[in-house]
């Protein structure tokens, strides 16, 4: 089957990876895929994915994709086409309706609605127009998926009988657990001197990292404890200052974005997710993947459902700094066993989450 992945925009976070392993994926079962992307960061390197046909359309905003989606249906063809995230959902579906595309459409919805897209009741607002866009292209979906149970249950708070049911991103591919063996060589990965605890993501509110800086200078003060936060944003230089008002230079690093974080996970003896909202973290599954016992606090949506209400991992109210450290603190004196992290990670493995996209579909491959 000729098969289209689409993303509005490549950037080193979830959405954008969970896509590139989707096309990589698929690829590897011998489909002819394309891998579309309205946007290329210029930031960021567009990661190798064998066997995979990459178009770029150099288009900033979903909207602005609408036009060339249509041309590449009418002359390319696809039998299927999975698209991520609300915006260019509801693109990919008006497209197919204009250019009369006959291509089994599967939209993911990755982030809760009431928190990026804001869906509005408020009459002519940007939420209200998006709202009634979706309802008027939501028809042509043969599938609307959602990556957390918790997800599916906002999207029947918003419109009426959505058809959305959840399947999970893949996290678990050979090529993932590959990378997480790789060397380091860094010098605060050497084990033994001190507990490392890791966190992952982009450096905004949302992700809680001040939250995360304030429960390891309450630890630090009973334990010696390492920190390091990977990722890149908006938030860190305010977070640079929070780590020396504290007095924790020598205690919490900020590498910045890396390569492959797996390697540096495998090495961590727990990793943290202080966010405040999300869809169901990848980076929480991945550090579990690697052998990390994960502490997340308790937000929509995710963690909960990831945990298994806790009993894979230590949840945590949001905002409360004390009760987060003193889960981590939990964490490192009593880590999750391997075969209980192996167990929560299951139904991210490839095979698993592309069956159940098929079966949605109607297809098979």
């Amino acid at each position: 089957m000729r098969i289209s992945v689409v993303i509005a925009s490549f950037t080193i976070t979830g959405v954008s990876l969970a896509q590139l392993r989707f096309a990589r994926a698929l690829a590897k079962r011998g489909h002819d895929v394309d891998l579309v992307i309205g946007y290329l960061n210029s930031q960021h390197t567009m990661p190798v994915v064998e066997n995979v046909r990459l178009l770029v359309w150099n288009k900033p905003k979903a909207r602005g994709m609408l036009l060339p989606m249509m041309q590449y249906l009418r002359v390319a063809k696809p039998d299927l086409v999975f698209s991520a995230e609300d915006h260019l959902n509801a693109v990919v579906l008006l497209a197919a309706i204009l250019s009369a595309s006959n291509a089994k459409i599967s939209g993911s919805s990755r982030v809760l609605p009431s928190d990026i897209l804001a869906y509005s009741n408020k009459a002519f607002s940007k939420g209200w127009f998006l709202k009634q866009a979706m309802k008027a292209v939501m028809w042509r979906a043969d599938a609307m998926t959602c990556v957390s149970k918790d997800m599916v249950e906002h999207y029947r708070d918003i419109f009426r009988a959505p058809p959305h049911v959840c399947v999970y991103n893949i996290v678990v591919d050979k090529q993932s657990l590959a990378r997480a063996l790789e060397p380091v060589d860094e010098e605060w990965v050497i084990r033994g001197r001190y507990p490392i605890v890791v966190a992952a993501g982009t450096l905004d509110t949302r992700k809680g990292f001040a939250d995360l800086i304030n429960a390891l200078s309450i630890l630090s003060k009973r334990r010696l404890v390492r920190l390091v936060i990977f990722g890149e944003g908006p938030l860190r230089a305010a977070l640079e200052d929070l780590i020396v008002k504290l007095g924790l230079t020598d205690v919490v690093t900020l590498p910045g974005n890396v390569d492959n974080p797996l390697k540096y996970f495998r090495h961590a003896d727990a990793f943290v997710l202080s966010s405040y909202a999300e869809g169901m973290p990848n980076v929480l599954v991945e550090a579990m993947m690697c052998g990390c016992t994960p502490v997340a606090t308790d937000c929509p949506t995710g963690p909960r459902e990831l945990l298994h209400d806790g009993r894979c991992g230590y949840l945590v109210p949001l905002g409360d700094p004390a009760a987060m450290s003193a889960a981590i603190e939990r964490a490192l004196e009593n880590p999750i066993p391997g075969e209980l992290l192996a167990e929560a990670v299951q139904p991210f493995e490839e095979g698993a989450v592309i069956e159940r996209h098929f079966e949605l579909l109607g297809v098979t491959g």
